[in-house]
């Protein structure tokens, strides 16, 4: 049994906000840009301290993907923020060519990600921006679970040198991973240890994976549940380590099943040791607008489904 110690529903995007106003105390070279979206990717209190460092570009990505490439070469570490559809398919091109080809070391900082952005409907949910970005060279992909995780991941890409993917979500959510963690980029997290099936679950489906785990428990099944934090680079000697023992994986994470967690988890089994696979995911559809609890269960995101991947996985073996 899991048992976590959930401090309230919070923002994952407040963790980002927190997170970037304690790696500027720390840095000042670090900076922030804002496609008009300040309030909504929770960056006020930045703006508030340190005014001379927020640049709001305005309704105008592609060129404030440019700026933050152009700063990086002044030794500035600049974040650049806004909803996660425009942060990466309106300005694939920019991100291609002037960060991720060129290695600039610019942050680029990804709200309102996936089906929980909810009422906004399909235009806004993009569920193909894990692939987008981990299919670029030099691009480090990022995807914390809660609050506490994503303040810590923010305060960790600050540090490392080159570009940055880091997703974050709308709503709020379980805030349940510890206040004081240390986050280890590529490193993923055993949260419990099983014998006949590994999960890899990544954002906001960890939660739902705990409580599959649980459910799971009940009727025998042990399941070993990983949180997969890091898409790019990928931990391949966790997920290699726990497939080993278990001989059997489902993949969780609120994306397309092509070209996400799954995928990569696929690809290095593949290449290693072969085992069933199962993946819970978005399958080649676009979403719709609608509650965010109401379009994780329409398309097969939670526990429910977590669970009856695990079955039939098992019965695979």
């Amino acid at each position: 049994m899991i048992e976590i110690k959930n401090s309230g529903n919070k923002y994952t995007r407040s963790g980002f906000g927190a997170g970037l106003l304690e790696a500027a105390r720390k840095n000042d070279k670090v900076v922030g840009l804002c496609a008009d979206l300040t309030g909504s990717l929770k960056m006020g209190d930045f703006k508030n301290e340190y005014p001379e460092r927020f640049f709001q570009a305005g309704i105008a990505e592609a060129n404030m993907m440019g700026v933050a490439a152009g700063m990086t070469i002044g030794g500035m570490i600049p974040f650049a923020a806004t909803f996660a559809n425009f942060a990466t398919g309106r300005v694939y091109d920019q991100i291609r060519q002037s960060i991720a080809y060129s290695d600039k070391n610019v942050k680029i900082a990804a709200s309102h990600a996936g089906l929980t952005l909810g009422e906004d409907g399909a235009t806004h949910q993009i569920l193909e921006d894990l692939g987008l970005m981990k299919m670029l060279p030099h691009m480090t992909v990022i995807n914390p679970c809660d609050f506490n995780q994503t303040k810590a991941a923010t305060m960790a890409v600050a540090e490392m040198e080159g570009p940055v993917y880091l997703r974050f979500g709308r709503p709020k959510v379980p805030n349940f991973t510890p206040e004081d963690q240390v986050f280890e980029i590529g490193k993923a997290l055993m949260l419990h240890e099983g014998s006949d099936v590994t999960i890899f679950a990544t954002g906001h489906m960890v939660h739902e994976a705990i409580i599959a785990v649980n459910e799971l428990e009940k009727e025998n099944i042990s399941a070993e549940l990983i949180n997969i934090h890091t898409i790019k680079p990928l931990d391949t000697e966790a997920v290699l380590s726990s497939v080993n023992k278990t001989k059997a994986a489902v993949t969780c994470e609120e994306h397309f099943l092509n070209g996400g967690l799954g995928e990569s988890i696929a690809q290095t089994l593949v290449r290693n040791n072969p085992v069933p696979v199962e993946m819970v995911g978005v399958n080649d559809t676009f979403g719709e607008s609608g509650k965010p609890e109401e379009l994780m269960e329409k398309y097969g995101l939670n526990a429910k489904n977590i669970i009856e991947a695990c079955k039939k996985v098992i019965a695979r073996k």
